[in-house]
This record gives C-alpha cells, structure tokens and sequence, in this order.
C-alpha cells in the first residue's frame, strides 16, 4: 500500500484526474490532499463565509469525482488546477446566487431591489481601500483576468481555462487593467 501512496505522490494533478475518471478512490485522495488547501484560501479570499466555502469545497470535490471522465477525456489542453479551479469558482458563484435568491430585498429598499453581480459582492468583501476602488472601476472582463490572476495567483493558461478565454486576450486584458 505504501508503494502506490508513493508512486500516486509523484504523479501530475492531470495523471491523478485520469485515474480519478477510472474511479480511483486512492488518486482522487492524492488529488484531494494535494488541491484543497490553496482552493480553501482561494475560496476564502473571495467568501468570508465558512459554512459557504465548506459547501463550496464539497460540491466542488463532488464535481471532480463524477466528471473526471469530461477532463480526462478532452483532448484540449489546460491544467487539471485551472478545471478544478473553474468548478470551484462556478460553485461559489451559484452559492452567492442562492443566498442572494432566499435572502429577499432589505425591507427600505422593498421597492428598488438590486443584487449586485456575485463576483462584485466577493470583490468588495475581499478588497479594500484605493486597490479595491481601483479594481471597481474597471470594465468587468479586465477586472475578471485580473482577480484570477492576482487575486487568485493563476497563470495565465489556467486564467484562460478559468474564464474560457484564448491566452492571448487574457494577457492583453492583464496589460490593460495594469495600465
């Protein structure tokens, strides 16, 4: 047993999901103790909500073990870490949408509800101060490259991969939203 925890050790997240899609309980807790520790931060960084981030976390692992198969099986490139990533981000997404959803309007602004954009939510909660007023006043898809990439510390493939964007505009709208 300790030979396979061993050779699982030295294998790629991209191998692990491969088995992992074969149904291997011991890749997928590889994969597992590999990847959860920066997705919490990650999630954290954008959701100050334990029970939140906690659902997040297991609807995301969930996700990966049903459809490993759906990564291991296309032949587009992109890192296992930015799939798991856009799982996770989508999850967090949908999560701010129900809460946003049972919450119902506040009682004065009854007559104007207005929810703001989840991802606007989690960048206020995250980001203060002139950084975050800065980031607030960027277009949306520039604001969006750039929480993944500094926010989230993402490379720019796997930013691509997160925001299903060609490499070359994710670098182009990183140049831009730091200009």
């Amino acid at each position: 047993m300790r030979s396979v925890k061993a050779a699982l050790h030295e294998l790629d997240e991209e191998r692990l999901v491969r088995l992992v899609a074969r149904g291997d309980r011991a890749a997928f807790e590889e994969l597992y103790r590999r990847t959860s520790p920066w997705m919490a931060v990650r999630l954290r960084r954008r959701c100050a909500d334990e029970q939140i981030v906690a659902e997040v976390m297991q609807e995301t692992y969930l996700a990966v073990w049903r459809a490993a198969g759906a990564f291991a099986g296309s032949s587009v490139g992109g890192s296992a870490v930015g799939w798991l990533w856009t799982i996770a981000a989508r999850r967090l997404v949908d999560a701010f949408r129900r809460r946003a959803h049972h919450a119902g309007p506040p009682p004065a602004a009854a007559s104007q509800t207005v929810v703001p954009a989840a991802e606007e939510e989690v960048l206020a909660a995250t980001v203060g101060g002139d950084v975050g007023d800065a980031l607030r006043r960027l277009a949306p898809e520039l604001r969006q490259v750039l929480q993944a990439m500094v926010l989230d510390g993402l490379s720019v493939r796997e930013t691509a991969v997160l925001l299903g964007l060609p490499e070359g505009t994710v670098k182009t709208r990183a140049r831009e939203a730091l200009a």
